[in-house]
Order: C-alpha cells, then sequence, then structure tokens
C-alpha cells in the first residue's frame, strides 16, 4: 500500500490513496490479499473488460434520460460515420442482428 502511494500519488494523504484502494477493492476492480499487517493489491480486471463496463455504464446512463434518448442515439450515429464507414455498416449488422433475436424471442 504505502509503494502505491509512494509511487502514483506522493501529494496525496496516505488515507486518501488507501480509502481509494479499498473502494476499488469493493467495487471489484482491484483484489487484495493480507501481507503482514498490510494489504498487497492487484487489478482484478483487464483494461478491455474495464473499457467494457464503463462504455456500458455510460450508455446505460445516456438512455435512462428519456428526453435526450433521440440526441444521444443520433450523435452516437454521427460519431460512428464520422469515425468510420465500415463501422456503421457494422453497427448496422448488429441492429438487423438484435432485431432478428427479439423477434425469436416474442
Amino acid at each position: 500500500m504505502r509503494d502505491c502511494q509512494a509511487e502514483l500519488a506522493p501529494r496525496l494523504a496516505y488515507t486518501t490513496v488507501m480509502t481509494t484502494l479499498d473502494r476499488l477493492f469493493k467495487k471489484g476492480l482491484l483484489r487484495r490479499r493480507k501481507v503482514g499487517k498490510a494489504y498487497f493489491y492487484a487489478a482484478a480486471v483487464t483494461v478491455q473488460e474495464y473499457q467494457a463496463r464503463l462504455t456500458h455504464h455510460l450508455l446505460e446512463m445516456f438512455l435512462r434520460d428519456d428526453v435526450n434518448q433521440g440526441a444521444v442515439l443520433s450523435h452516437f450515429v454521427n460519431a460512428v460515420s464520422d469515425t468510420d464507414a465500415g463501422l456503421l455498416e457494422r453497427l448496422d449488422e448488429l441492429v438487423k442482428a438484435k432485431r432478428r433475436e427479439l423477434r425469436r424471442t416474442e
């Protein structure tokens, strides 16, 4: 823990770093094991898993807002098409596949 505090945040109080690591552990982003009187922390998820969780969380948060759902979807489609036309085609394929899947479950 002290190594982490010294390495990552020398200007933060030890208790601040300790609290942050504990919160990340409770959220499932870190693992920890007791080594003597201290804890040893390690990543519990990969960068890709974290990015997937974050993306899922953000999209859910934006799409729950009934007033701005249309704007969110519109901006998303514009961002996808501005980034890569092939990605827009992939999005269309995913939407069609999801519609087929939903029809099968009805």
